[in-house]
């Protein structure tokens, strides 16, 4: 879906100012935050792309006037609650109001060290042969989902250069909505700055994006 996050190139919203690498949090709560969120997922039952979609599909008055970690905050109470591990009149009380909900034991912090650093591969083998290869021109498709995408909006449309194929992956499309991996191949495509913004754009600009199968057609 267009969500708020979907900012790429859109103006009136300053300059984009890079922090040091080793910054991870700017308040003593933010980090309770990420170990919630990576937490609750467990007995949620929910993968990394529902959790991205709760995210950006986060109502845009909300989404813009929260921090960083503020919405994952969000995202991730929205989450409880649809997967009926907490009321929201539990979350406004700010206490259990019922039993609480059948679920997996909690991970210790050895099995959970041994879970994050695992990760969730998301590559899987190939369903056919890649219809497109490195070097061919391609297109964007314009398409407005009305559920989860990775394809930035300012791309639609647009004509770029396959730069890689990646591999076979599972498709975020399908699995953010519970409608199994649909894996797909998966390709880098590089987008020069004019093609994206006009002539008006600097011409050295490149932009490289992760672009699934469906995404793309033949330019």
């Amino acid at each position: 879906m267009n969500g708020a996050h979907d900012l790429g190139g859109a103006m009136g919203f300053g300059p984009v100012e890079p922090e040091p690498e080793d910054v991870r949090f700017h308040a003593d709560w933010e980090p309770l935050v990420l170990a919630l969120t990576l937490a609750a997922a467990r007995p949620g039952g929910w993968s990394i792309d529902e959790s991205r979609h709760a995210r950006e599909s986060l109502p845009p008055p909300v989404y813009l006037t929260l921090t960083y970690y503020e919405i994952w905050l969000a995202a991730t109470e929205k989450l409880l609650v649809t997967h009926g591990l907490v009321g929201a009149d539990e979350l406004d009380a700010g206490r259990p109001l019922r039993p609480r909900a059948d679920a997996p034991a909690a991970l210790d912090a050895d099995a959970a060290a041994r879970v994050l650093a695992t990760g969730a591969p998301t590559e899987r083998d190939d369903t056919g042969p890649p219809r497109f290869a490195p070097g061919d021109r391609v297109r964007a498709r314009v398409m407005h989902p009305r559920g989860h995408t990775r394809l930035p909006r300012y791309v639609r449309g647009r004509c770029g250069t396959v730069e890689t194929h990646r591999g076979t992956h599972v498709l975020p499309d399908a699995r953010a909505h519970g409608h199994g991996e649909c894996p797909e191949p998966l390709y880098t495509v590089v987008f020069t700055g004019p093609e994206l913004w006009g002539p008006d754009a600097d011409p050295t600009t490149t932009v490289s994006v992760d672009a699934w199968e469906s995404y793309l057609e033949p330019a």
